[in-house]
């Protein structure tokens, strides 16, 4: 069920409206926006709509413990780093 309610997280975000709970995640990147969903347990989606050609996906994860852990984030910044370096060699 957190898969559909992501989804529609999403979604909502793709017509320029925001999510249903979010909060900014900016110790990923500047723009990185984290949705939460609290359905059959603690599920995070980070994502980055700031570029006009598109919404990235950096990392979906089961939250276990109150605080996002290390790896889940060190994963969101190098995601996000390599989205920078493609969105240069693209240019």
């Amino acid at each position: 069920m957190y898969v559909v309610r992501s989804g529609i997280s999403l979604g909502l975000v793709q017509l320029g409206h925001p999510a249903d709970d979010w909060k900014s995640f900016g110790e990923i990147g500047p723009g990185t926006i984290e949705i939460r969903v609290h359905i059959g347990g603690e599920y995070r989606l980070l994502y980055v709509a700031k570029f006009e050609e598109a919404i990235y996906v950096l990392h979906t994860f089961r939250k276990k413990t109150r605080k996002t852990s290390a790896p889940d984030v060190e994963l969101g910044r190098k995601r996000y780093r390599d989205l920078l370096e493609w969105r240069r060699e693209c240019e």
